[in-house]
């Protein structure tokens, strides 16, 4: 019964290209058509429990097959496989790899509600649980600003280290930053995103996490780089910073905030915020509707994390008399960046198998497979919101951000300080 629901599922999800499904007992199936541009893959069921899990549960249950090795990829790896399985299922054309039946919806709705609490012990734990797993793993794979987060390509050529400097400098010049603001970064990571905008503009800035590993990692690069008194950072708590800041810049560290918390995380950054200041959130976010996380990510690599729609943070952002004064929607630029990171993992597996061991190596892989394929195929994209509480606080229109950013880009690459003027312009 669960091979045949499993057969099932595979005719629905695979027309173009080939998959050929090896059961543990021999037995070859052959679903899709072979076309030009198209792969023709192959999976090996390793033991005949393996339908029956995947069948249960097709996203926690094919990811944990796969992590046992009871689950093998043939004629290419895991993100190839999983790019085959989304590609045919485009979101734009309706496509959806995990329509569960009412009782399974039923309790994925219940465990979503527990992880969004979201309260300050749980969130202590749940970046601990993701962060704190040692820094020799994301030396393997992050750039050298250790930017754990979308790189903007403003060249698909260019190379990750120059893709994040790029997104520091499109961030610093939707920011309006200079020698003479102080600037609040909630969920700092390394510092690198702190450092670097104190590099190229100045500006003072305050960093917070409640990753310890980040933490110790960020005070030491600071006092390394002799910016320890203009670059700060403290294991706080958003909701616990006190004082008044003249920006506000949070990257990656939204999708972690629980979305019972919301309206409190806006009415935090409305009260930290001066009021001619401004903030810039960049966040992976939905293009559809609010969805449920689904169970592997839940379970193996954001407990507590929710992707927002773009609804969800507007109804957020309302009721607390905070302008939005830009969106700007990124869409494969996470997915570049993933495949980036992918590339330098599979590179690295015996050190991160040394690290780990070889199921860690592996959910980590279908981590950044699934996670750069939802960017090519699902609903998957990113917001940038630039936020003020005063509508003169930017200019009149956002010329200004292009020519800040050719800037900051130019003088960064020199390693100068770029002072702006009202207009955005180098000065």
């Amino acid at each position: 019964m669960s091979m045949l629901l499993l057969d099932q599922a595979l005719k629905r999800l695979i027309r173009r290209g080939t998959l050929t499904v090896t059961e543990s007992s021999g037995k070859t199936r052959v679903y899709g058509t072979r076309e030009e541009g198209w792969p023709d893959l192959g999976l090996r069921l390793m033991d005949a429990k393996v339908p029956g899990a995947i069948a249960r549960d097709p996203s926690l249950g094919f990811a944990e097959a796969y992590m046992d090795d009871r689950a093998r990829i043939e004629g290419g790896d895991i993100m190839d496989f999983v790019g085959l399985v989304r590609r045919n299922n485009p979101w734009e054309r309706g496509g959806n790899l995990d329509n569960p039946g009412p009782v399974k919806k039923a309790l994925d709705h219940l465990a979503f509600l527990l992880d969004q609490r979201n309260q300050r012990v749980a969130s202590r734990r749940n970046v601990k649980h993701h962060y704190d797993i040692g820094n020799d793993l994301y030396e393997l794979f992050l750039d050298p600003l250790r930017q754990y987060s979308c790189a903007y390509w403003t060249d698909e050529t260019a190379t990750l280290e120059a893709a994040q400097e790029a997104k520091i400098a499109h961030i610093a010049a939707k920011l309006r930053l200079s020698p003479d603001v102080r600037v609040l970064d909630i969920g700092c990571g390394w510092g690198g995103l702190a450092i670097t905008i104190h590099r190229l503009t100045g500006a003072r800035v305050h960093g917070v996490t409640l990753s310890e590993e980040q933490i110790s990692y960020a005070k030491a690069w600071a006092e390394r780089e002799g910016v320890a008194d203009k670059v700060t950072f403290a294991l706080t708590d958003y909701r616990d910073v006190e004082g008044r800041f003249d920006r506000i810049v949070s990257v990656g560290m939204f999708e972690h905030v629980g979305v019972p918390n919301y309206r409190t995380f806006f009415r935090t950054c409305h009260d930290l915020l001066a009021d001619d200041g401004v903030m810039l959130i960049h966040t992976i976010g939905r293009a559809g509707p609010p969805t449920g996380t689904d169970g592997f990510t839940r379970k193996y690599i954001f407990p507590g994390g929710y992707i927002p729609s773009m609804s969800e943070m507007l109804r957020a952002i309302e009721p607390n008399r905070l302008m939005v004064s830009d969106v700007e929607v990124l869409r494969r630029h996470y997915a570049l960046t993933l495949r980036e990171w992918y590339r330098r993992c599979v590179a690295n597996e015996a050190r991160i198998v040394e690290l780990y061991d070889a199921r860690f190596y592996r959910m980590w892989l279908f981590y950044l497979a699934g996670a750069a394929t939802a960017f090519e195929h699902a609903d998957l994209v990113n917001f940038q919101f630039q936020i003020v509480r005063n509508r003169d606080a930017v200019p009149l229109t956002r010329d200004y951000i292009g020519t800040a950013e050719a800037g900051l880009a130019a003088e960064g690459a020199a390693g100068n300080v770029v002072r702006l003027d009202r207009s955005g312009r180098a000065r």
